[in-house]
This record gives C-alpha cells, structure tokens and sequence, in this order.
C-alpha cells in the first residue's frame, strides 16, 4: 500500500506540472483529491489494517496529501500570473500614438443670453430671486391684481392643476413672494429669470413653454425715470451703443402706468425695412410703475413706497441679436444650429 502511495505521489505531480491552464489544473484536484480519488480509496481500506499498520498508514497518506496539495497550489499561481501577464500583454496602450480629440460643446444661445442679463443687473445691484413652476393662483394672479374673473386673465390662457394650482404663467409670482417676504419694509431690487407656461400653439413666433426674465425695484421716491433710464443701459449693453429706445403707452393689470419699450431697427438703423415693417423699431419687452393695489397687497405702504417691474423674453431678445428667424430652433435640439453660437463666445 506504501508503494501504491508512492506511485499516486508521483503520477499526481507529474499531471499538475503537465497542467496547461486552471480547467486542467482542477480536473487534477478532483482525481487525485476528490471524494473517489485513489487515496480516498485508500483511506477506506485502512479498516483492514492491524492496529500498528494504521498509525503509520495515516501519516503516510496526509504525507503525500499535502505534498499533492502543495504542488497544486504552487502551480495555481503560476497559472494565474501568467494569464494575469498575458492580459496585461494584450491591453497594453501604446502611448506613442496621437490622442482622440473630444467635441466640446458650448453654452446654449439661451443660457448665453440669460447669463449676459444676470450679468449686466447683478452689476446694477439686483439681485436674482427663483420661484416654484408650480404655482398657486393666488400669486400668480391675485396677489398682482388680477382677481378671479378679471377678462385679463384671459391674455395667459393657463395650464390649470387644480382650481387654485397651476404651471405659472410668468415669473411675476416671485416677485409677489419677495415683497410679501420683506414684509412691507425695505428697499428691493431683483430679477427673476426662468421658465413659464401658457396654452399656445407652437409656431415660429410662440411656444407653450418659454423663458422669461423679470425685473422689480421698490424703494422710496422710485420714479418712471428710473424706469426708463434702466431700460436705456440695457438695450445699449444687449443690442449696441447706437440703439435708441422709445416708451409707448400700454396696459398690464399690475404695472400703472404701462408702457411697451421698443429699440431701433439694428438692420436698418431705424429708416424702415421688413423686419422692423417699416416703423423703424421693434417692440422688445413690457414694463411700468408697480400698481398701488400690488404694494398694498403685499404690505407695503404706498404713499410711502413705488416702484417699477418690467418683464422679457430671452428668446425674443435672442432672436433678435442673433437673426434667428424661428423660436423652435432653440428646442429641438439640433446640433447643427447649436453650433453656429460658439463664435459669439
């Protein structure tokens, strides 16, 4: 039986050295060391054995065990960093070779144009305030004088929720929210850019889904001047040095008086062409002196305080400095169009 052991030894070290990868390497463990292996067998016999014999028989057998065992654990690695080396082999980058470049993108002409905006109030004192989408009726109508029936309503045909919740029609409930927060007291001065919604038809000129930027200045002895002055360095800063500005008399339920602000036909300087339809200006935002029912709403005095808020489209403003001739441009995502705004960077 020593020498059966022996021969088992010999015979098992000799198949895990001729072992080509981990599959055979086990294959080799399970006949030699498996439950039906030969030193198994073995071991079963040793009942037969007199009581001297077993002792002896028994180490001899764990003997040539962990010999086997050894032998495979040592080849197991061997196995394993060689096919650990051999995949590094076959990944291996060759670093002399010239990079693939990137496609970098660049600001949507959107964003560019609400960024330049910020930019030019922030540098004016303002501040700029955000609201929720969606918004309840109360702000977003009755807080700025539109109660509920008022035939006004009817010009921000409005996606409803609920009776008292709705997707907001303009970026004017956050100003109602911010002078409702101060409470009556202190001077203000923000901005409120973001997205507004209206049930419209979508074509070259109108969206159902819009940007919107909205500006409010409260304080003391505020007057149309400074209205009109603010609105002066803004058309200059967004549209040129040579851009005149006209007020004409207009109507918004929250803003008394109103007026529209139209500038200069850039194409034409103002002589009359087709895309000014030959008046020599084009109408560019909404603005007025905040009512006195909108400060009384929120708290404050208004004897005491006035106030002017006006309000813009950046994607009217955006086709406008940039030729854009169709709004549904700026949403559909074509990268073709994206691409032409990379040099107004």
């Amino acid at each position: 039986m020593q020498e059966q052991l022996k021969e088992l030894q010999t015979a098992a070290i000799q198949k895990v050295e001729q072992s080509a990868n981990l599959k055979e390497l086990n294959e080799v463990r399970v006949a030699y060391l498996g439950k039906k292996s030969p030193i198994t067998e073995v071991l079963r016999g040793m009942g037969k054995l007199s009581a001297g014999e077993r002792p002896k028989m028994g180490a001899l057998v764990n003997e040539v065990r962990e010999r086997i065992t050894e032998k495979i654990e040592q080849k197991q690695k061997e196995l394993e960093d060689a096919a650990v080396f051999e995949k590094l082999a076959s990944e291996t980058i060759d670093v002399t070779l010239p990079g693939r470049p990137l496609k970098e993108g660049n600001h949507h002409p959107l964003t560019k144009i609400i960024e330049e905006i910020e930019d030019l109030f922030i540098g004016m004192g303002y501040q700029v305030a955000e609201g929720p989408e969606v918004e309840q009726d109360y702000y977003n109508f009755e807080a700025l004088n539109l109660p509920k029936g008022h035939p006004a309503r009817d010009m921000q045909d409005s996606f409803y929720i609920t009776e008292e919740i709705l997707l907001r029609t303009h970026t004017s409930p956050v100003q109602a929210r911010t002078m409702e927060k101060n409470k009556g007291k202190g001077p203000i001065k923000i901005i409120c850019p973001g997205k507004v919604y209206r049930r419209d038809n979508d074509d070259a000129t109108h969206s159902h889904q819009f940007m919107q930027i909205e500006g409010l200045v409260v304080g003391e002895n505020i007057r149309m001047s400074d209205l009109k002055g603010t609105l002066e360095v803004f058309a200059k800063k967004m549209f040129g040095k040579d851009r005149e500005i006209r007020l004409r008399p207009s109507f918004f339920p929250f803003t008394e008086p109103s007026v529209e602000m139209d500038i200069s036909c850039k194409i034409c300087g103002g002589t009359g062409c087709s895309v000014c339809k030959k008046t020599g200006w084009i109408e560019i935002l909404g603005a007025g002196m905040v009512h006195p029912n909108v400060l009384e709403m929120a708290g404050y005095d208004s004897k005491k305080y006035t106030g002017f808020a006006f309000g813009m489209g950046p994607e009217r403003i955006a086709m406008l400095k940039y030729g854009v001739d169709d709004i549904r441009h700026f949403y559909t995502n074509d990268v073709r169009f994206l691409k032409q705004f990379s040099a107004h960077e």
